[in-house]
């Protein structure tokens, strides 16, 4: 670019020391040789999408299109980039006005331009509401799970491994293999509920039906629900692989409209993140409804830290991952769970398992890496990596946390039903 090189846009931003290096296709740089990060800008393209959209999104886009890259990056697992990134806050400084104007002259001495996003990339909220998929709605429900979910079953297994569970694994220890410790979240859930061979569960938000096998190989009768398509498929076929028939079953249906009741006991389990904060309310009292005096919910749900903060994310989780997904700091949860009309008798925070689950399955991606590429682009293969690994460091971090809310609905006369002292064992 003629006038001002990339390399001293970015100086702009960064103060002088930081341990980076940039090195840009206009043959500019800034930082040491041996810093301990290198980022490369690859082509104007990448300098577009930050005019664009600075921040997250804008990122994002230069990142999945291969426009940003760097040496240290391993893209099924960016985890170690994304942390020496997230370091460099202390050296960002507000750029000095002149410059700026002068950066965004030079850009604009080249053309004003607006590439296009990722083909990956989903639509942004007003063009979902334009085509009427309201948030929170059955229809725009639909929608966003399928966007997210409807993915090849082949590529999810690749990082989630056997168990096919996509949620928080419990670990004893952290040399536990991912597969049993998600065999130990599962059976956590079932211990917890307190529940009988011959008792009826309802799982909401069901996956592939890793619960479904778990349950029935227990005698209890589970009809879960999703409303992902592929989801149904690769779960039918397991419970038919199992011969559990009898007892398990899955339905391509919204819980909303599940026509069942007096269930022994509810769980879901990664579900309330599609359900929208203000649709707490009625979301606890289907269930309540749902549930027979006495019996139990298990409510597993990743939140926000503290209540003052923004309810939904950012955009690249609303274009790429969780469209209209929201989250509630654990208090805002449990006071709607208590108005509903439960007793809630435990609640733990599994944070650190979360992280440890993500680590998980970044390195099954790393280790299936061309197969991945090969079988949905690199750029949704770049996607994953960085979700998850973002999605640890976040966990580490404490800036987000995930609850499970072990709640009861009372006796119609009063009585207490649930042991004096936790009955489950630890997992």
């Amino acid at each position: 670019m003629l006038g001002m090189k990339v390399a001293d846009m970015v100086q702009l931003f960064i103060k002088p020391g930081a341990p980076l290096r940039v090195e840009a296709f206009d043959g500019s740089s800034m930082g040491p040789e041996d810093a301990p990060l290198c980022i490369q800008v690859r082509n104007s393209r990448a300098v577009y999408y930050l005019v664009d959209n600075p921040g997250e999104l804008g990122l994002a886009r230069a990142y999945l299109q291969g426009d940003i890259d760097s040496p240290q990056l391993v893209p099924g697992n960016p985890y170690g980039v994304f942390k020496q990134l997230s370091q460099l806050k202390s050296y960002v400084r507000k750029p000095n006005p002149v410059k700026l104007a002068e950066a965004l002259g030079t850009i604009a001495s080249h053309g004003i331009r607006h590439p296009e996003p990722p083909s990956i990339e989903g639509p942004g909220k007003l063009k979902r509401i334009s085509e009427g998929l309201l948030p929170h709605s059955k229809a725009g429900d639909a929608a966003t799970v399928s966007y997210h979910y409807d993915q090849s079953n082949d590529f999810y297994a690749m990082f989630l491994g056997p168990s096919m569970t996509y949620t928080c694994a419990v670990f004893d220890n952290p040399r536990v293999s991912l597969e049993d410790a998600q065999k130990a979240k599962l059976d956590l859930v079932l211990d917890k509920l307190n529940l009988k061979p011959g008792d009826r569960l309802l799982d909401i938000g069901c996956g592939w039906g890793s619960m479904e096998i778990e349950a029935a190989k227990r005698g209890i009768h589970v009809l879960g629900v999703t409303l992902a398509e592929e989801q149904v498929k690769w779960g039918q076929e397991w419970i038919k692989r199992e011969g559990l028939e009898d007892l398990a079953e899955i339905r391509l249906m919204d819980y909303r409209d599940v026509p069942e009741g007096d269930f022994d006991g509810i769980c879901s389990l990664g579900m309330m993140e599609h359900v929208g904060v203000k649709h707490y309310p009625a979301y606890f009292k289907e269930i309540y409804d749902k549930l027979k005096p006495g019996a139990m919910l298990l409510n597993h749900q990743i939140t926000r830290t503290c209540s003052y903060a923004g309810k939904s994310a950012g955009p690249f989780i609303d274009r790429y991952i969780f469209p209209d997904g929201q989250l509630a700091s654990p208090g805002e949860i449990e006071l709607k769970v208590h108005d509903a009309g439960f007793e809630v008798i435990h609640e733990e925070n599994l944070r650190q398992h979360y992280a440890l689950t993500l680590h998980h399955w970044n390195e099954n991606l790393v280790a299936h890496w061309d197969e991945a590429v090969k079988m949905v682009g690199e750029p949704k293969a770049r996607l994953w990596g960085l979700y998850m690994a973002g999605c640890a460091y976040n966990f580490e971090m404490n800036n987000i946390q995930i609850h499970q809310y072990l709640c009861v609905k009372p006796n119609r006369d009063g009585t207490d039903r649930y042991p004096l002292r936790p009955w489950w064992p630890v997992h």
